[in-house]
């Protein structure tokens, strides 16, 4: 692995020491020149509207695959990614929110423009606001990645390089109907859908609570992921990943969206 912000790091928590390996890709200057270089050419960081911007709850076709929300709320986002055989997103950041991507299956690299970071299944990147980032499926199945997104606003991007014509465009505006895929309310959670599977049927989606995450471990388990204010305003979002042998206890009294193998 090469390139900047991969560490190994101890983090004491209420449940012990533990050590994790944490890939970080943080900005840099290089990022920072690349920012202004978008910028002074005209590329703005719009904003999602939280009511009006319907199309985000459909199916959003890429020139690499496609990706569709899993969850929202006001304050986070969660969407399922499929990258196909030698696909590539476009060089990107997203200045102002931070987010993490989780690999559920398949195999990819994601290039940042310092380095390079291989990607499978357990992976984890946290990519800090303002770095650039492009990923790609390495096949020869298709790369299936969730991202966390925090703050909510999925506007928050600005593209410096792209294969497909891209570059300096905002997010797309197309959709496709996702059929049988409603993003249903959850009535215990403010402001919050979410669906419960991928289109295919490969993965669910579930929420669960913090005493059912620990009482109830299931085999296909992935990652759980923390719902609530607390990666908003600290800038960590202490995902589980039960998929890389992560037995630590979760938060009994924290919700988390579960993603699992169907």
């Amino acid at each position: 692995m090469s390139g900047l912000g991969h560490e190994r790091k101890r983090t004491t928590t209420d449940h012990g020491l533990r050590e994790e390996l944490v890939v970080r890709i943080d900005p840099g200057p290089r990022d920072f020149a690349a920012l202004n270089e978008v910028i002074r050419s005209g590329g703005r960081v719009a904003n999602e509207h939280l009511i009006e911007d319907h199309h985000l709850n459909e199916i959003i076709p890429k020139p690499w695959g496609m990706e569709y929300r899993v969850y929202v709320d006001d304050f986070i986002d969660v969407w399922n990614l499929r990258i196909d055989h030698g696909r590539s997103t476009s060089m990107h950041a997203h200045p102002r929110k931070l987010t993490y991507l989780l690999c559920l299956a398949g195999s990819g690299a994601t290039d940042t423009l310092t380095g390079q970071y291989p990607v499978g299944v357990g992976t984890i990147l946290r990519i800090a606001g303002g770095a650039f980032h492009a990923t790609r499926s390495l096949g020869p199945d298709p790369l299936w990645l969730v991202e966390v997104e925090a703050p909510r606003n999925k506007f928050d991007l600005v593209r410096l390089r792209d294969d497909h014509g891209r570059a300096g465009a905002g997010y797309e505006s197309g959709w496709s109907d996702s059929g049988q895929l409603p993003a249903k309310p959850v009535s215990y959670l403010p402001q919050a859908r979410m669906r419960e599977r991928s289109p295919g049927g490969d993965f669910r989606f579930s929420i669960r609570a913090g005493m059912d995450v620990f009482y109830r471990r299931q085999e296909p388990d992935l990652f759980h992921i923390p719902l609530g204010l607390t990666g908003v305003v600290t800038g960590e979002v202490d995902i589980l990943a039960p998929v890389q042998g992560d037995a630590r206890r979760p938060s009994l009294d924290q919700y988390y969206l579960s993603l699992a193998l169907a």
